[in-house]
């Protein structure tokens, strides 16, 4: 049997009650989901059902990501709700190729890990496979593992193996929707433009669940923690000086500023820091960063391309800000910091988030 997958919590519940509800069924995983966006979110689903596979033994094989192909099918359908036109497209995108996979590799029965996921149709799920499974002359497998239960033991099964949950279906129309609803910004959608790893991001998403798989296959004891933190993007920002050049300039963590444009005059210069007189923001010299972070960029433009984590970043600024409390004062790092009057232009955002951590068992 032929199984498609579209994520790991999924997976790891339909798979195991598959093996207990078909013992003669020799299960075989397919992975094939070019829906999902972005790329990097496909990719974390990716590597959590590959984890899950390697923990109950089933090969898996997984498909091209054809997205260009994807929004294509569903051109036209982008404002569907929920279980609407747009999810019958999709399922019939990704079941008629996991049909194609089964006669490539022998198989004659197909079924999909869709079928436990609550957001879903079981109505449409079943039509559509039998509609795809009567084109190709395959036998398909529908059962309900919702009922009785089912999803609650679902979703403590994921729980108990440490599974990456991820909170939206997949693709970008569903996530902006969610968000919208939930009020919530779409930091799915951003990345930096320099390679920095931001909290909460897919990206740290990813390192975690690899550090995961690194304390499985080591025998590491360990568990998954939840906190809630304050989040920060930056949007846009540049610096003019005052022949109204813009010079290079690289904005620290949690800069924040209630006038996106401000201008105003550094009043003074003290240990590198030069204080302005407006938004309580403050320039630092590459030289006094380099000092407080220990670091060695010789110009703003080799920090911009190599820039420094986060934690450096926090570290540098409550050596600068010495509070016990957070700070959310503007910190923008200069090649020199000079009295005289500038411009700053600063977008960003500040927002309440969730992430995981990884705690260690003695």
């Amino acid at each position: 049997m032929l199984v498609h997958i579209c994520c790991s919590v999924d997976s790891h519940f339909f798979l195991q009650k598959l093996q207990q509800a078909y013992p003669k069924e020799r299960l075989v995983g397919f992975f094939y989901d070019p829906n999902i966006h972005p790329f990097s979110e496909y990719e974390l689903r990716l590597l959590d059902v590959k984890r899950s596979c390697d923990k109950l033994g089933i090969p898996l094989h997984v498909g091209a990501y054809n997205y260009e192909g994807w929004i294509e099918a569903v051109r036209g359908l982008e404002k569907e709700p929920e279980k609407g036109k747009r999810c019958l497209v999709c399922f019939d995108n990704r079941l008629e190729e996991t049909a194609r996979k089964a006669l490539e590799l022998g198989e004659k029965v197909i079924t999909t890990t869709l079928l436990t996921s609550p957001k879903k149709s079981l109505d449409q799920l079943g039509n559509a496979l039998r509609l795809i499974a009567d084109r190709y002359h395959l036998e398909i497998a529908v059962p309900d593992f919702r009922k009785g239960g089912g999803t609650q033991e679902q979703f403590a099964l994921a729980k108990e193996a440490m599974l990456y949950h991820q909170d939206y279906c997949g693709c970008i129309f569903a996530l902006s929707v969610q968000r919208q609803q939930q009020q919530r910004w779409a930091d799915e959608l951003s990345s930096p433009l320099r390679p920095q790893i931001l909290p909460s991001s897919i990206e740290a998403r990813t390192v975690l669940y690899e550090k995961v798989m690194e304390c499985e296959a080591q025998k590491i004891p360990f568990k998954l923690v939840r906190e809630k933190f304050l989040n920060y993007r930056l949007l846009r920002a540049w610096v003019k000086n005052s022949e109204k050049e813009v010079v290079p300039s690289y904005v620290l963590f949690y800069s924040t500023c209630k006038k996106e444009k401000i201008k105003a005059n550094i009043e003074f210069i003290n240990e590198g820091v030069g204080f302005l007189s407006k938004e309580e923001a403050r320039f630092i010299a590459l030289e006094t960063f380099n000092t407080l972070a220990n670091t060695h960029y010789e110009t703003l433009k080799e920090m911009l391309q190599n820039p420094p984590t986060v934690e450096i970043e926090m570290a540098v600024r409550n050596a600068i800000m010495k509070l016990s409390f957070a700070s959310l004062t503007p910190l923008i790092v200069l090649d020199e910091v000079n009295v005289g009057a500038y411009e700053l232009f600063l977008q960003s955002k500040t927002y309440h988030d969730i992430r995981e951590n990884l705690v260690f068992i003695s």
